[in-house]
């Protein structure tokens, strides 16, 4: 049984590519792991990102043209896949972001709606 405090905050879909994107525009070019532990890191254990979602939507918006891929090295001497925010990926960041502002302002408009 989960108490509270251990319960983990599940990532709503589509919100995960808006992480991801604000992370390569803040930070810059990284790899996958990096990536997943960077979103994990600013919200301060409340999530938990699997490979199995992480990777999926880093495919996915490398097939949109929204960030781009090079392989390299990482600080572990591995060679891993390095990507990064594309041009179209920084205006798609910012339809992101008004179209998440826009739906949490209508969530907060029912919540303190009175009955």
């Amino acid at each position: 049984m989960n108490t509270p405090a251990k319960q983990q905050a599940e990532v709503p879909y589509g919100t995960l590519d808006l992480l991801i994107l604000k992370t390569l525009e803040t930070l810059g070019t990284m790899h996958g792991y990096a990536i997943a532990r960077r979103i994990e890191q600013v919200a301060g254990d409340s999530l938990q990102l699997s490979q199995g979602s992480v990777y999926p939507a880093l495919i996915r918006l490398q097939q949109e043209g929204w960030i781009s891929t090079d392989w390299g090295i990482s600080e572990t001497n591995r060679k891993v896949k390095f990507y990064s925010l594309t041009r179209a990926g920084s205006k798609r960041l910012t339809v992101e972001v008004a179209n998440w502002e826009r739906a949490t302002a209508l969530v907060a408009r029912f919540l303190e709606a009175e009955s």
